[in-house]
């Protein structure tokens, strides 16, 4: 059995989404079992309402709840007993595999990184998501969010351990393409940050296949790829509001007058196909990668179908025990890293 510790309380509607969408997640998955944190008599009443089935569900009581504004070093201080802390505590106990929330990002990843500590050498967690393509390929990409301002060698750092979990997951595929995201592919252009990052890959052993623009992440050009937690959040809200902004525009346009209306009739199948493949709600569910222990923060606004989603993510990560086999191969890669630094290094000082 797996078992997955759930912040039940967590996200703009915390119990309205947690709890159906655990339900639904546990009627598909029968080798599956939860430990939903929070307040018990709340919990109890709105899974009994949702007709979860019990017995694979255990109750861990909590007294506090973190707000979706709350500052995380206040959160991470004061609230020791709130729902997001005892389902991350779960994880660092043994009594879980992974962890979900939807609860505040800030709290979350500070909470996670003091329970759980992070791989040895990895300097700070990073927000990671897996992103669809035009195909059925998906790019693992980071950092979203967690880490605004980053050095050369914590980029390089993100590259490994993305490089190191998608391999993980898929060794039949070899070894994952890395890009580096820029303003162009050309290794003279971006930051001097990223222009240091550059070099440093391509010195390293990762497959490290060069700068990537960001609409080339959407056409499966790399299977990771790496920016700072600015450029890759703005990448990401991007992404999202212009799929919004298709799907809308094209319900409006088969809804503007009769032909149209016909044409999406005759339309519909592909119509489908089209909003199943674009829902985000199907990626909700991202990583907070580099910790000692699975963390995954489901989007604080999604629904309970987008919830269940970041559960199947949990799930899927925990059966693939992808974190117990990138620890070994994050030590080797780091320590290329650090020679390809100390080459680095001497060739600057030999100008």
């Amino acid at each position: 059995m797996i078992t997955l510790a759930v912040d039940a309380m967590g996200g703009d509607q915390g119990l309205a989404v947690t709890v159906p969408g655990a339900t639904a997640f546990l009627q598909a998955h029968p080798d599956v079992r939860l430990i939903m944190t929070g307040d018990e008599t709340q919990l109890r009443q709105a899974l009994t309402a949702a007709g979860a089935p019990m017995e694979r569900i255990d109750i861990c009581h909590t007294t506090q709840v973190v707000g979706m504004d709350e500052a995380p070093q206040s959160a991470l201080k004061n609230k020791k007993d709130s729902s997001m802390r005892v389902a991350v505590n779960q994880v660092k106990e043994g009594k879980a595999q992974a962890a979900v929330s939807a609860g505040n990002t800030g709290a979350l990843m500070a909470t996670a990184r003091f329970v759980l500590k992070t791989i040895p050498g990895i300097e700070r967690p990073a927000i990671a998501k897996f992103l669809p393509s035009d195909t059925d390929h998906v790019t693992l990409a980071l950092d979203l969010g967690a880490n605004v301002d980053c050095t050369p060698e914590q980029l390089a750092q993100f590259a490994v351990i993305g490089s190191e979990l998608v391999h993980a997951l898929h060794p039949q595929k070899g070894q994952p393409r890395v890009g580096l995201v820029n303003v162009g592919t050309e290794d003279i252009k971006g930051t001097d940050t990223v222009k240091q990052t550059y070099k440093l890959l391509q010195n390293s052993k990762l497959n490290f296949i060069g700068n990537i623009e960001s609409n080339g992440i959407l056409y499966g050009e790399a299977d990771v790829v790496v920016a700072d937690g600015f450029v890759g959040n703005v990448m990401l809200k991007t992404i999202e509001g212009a799929v919004k902004f298709m799907s809308g525009a094209i319900r409006r346009e088969f809804q503007s007058n009769l032909f149209n209306k016909l044409a999406a009739i005759a339309a519909l199948p592909a119509l489908k196909g089209l909003k199943n493949k674009l829902d985000p709600r199907k990626f909700n569910g991202a990583i907070l990668l580099g910790l000692r222990g699975i963390v995954i923060k489901s989007h604080g606004g999604t629904d309970e179908t987008g919830f269940r989603y970041a559960l199947e993510e949990a799930y899927h990560e925990a059966k693939s025990a992808g974190l117990s086999k990138i620890e070994q191969g994050v030590a080797e890669q780091l320590a290329a890293l650090e020679t390809a630094k100390a080459v680095q290094n001497e060739n600057v000082g030999g100008l």
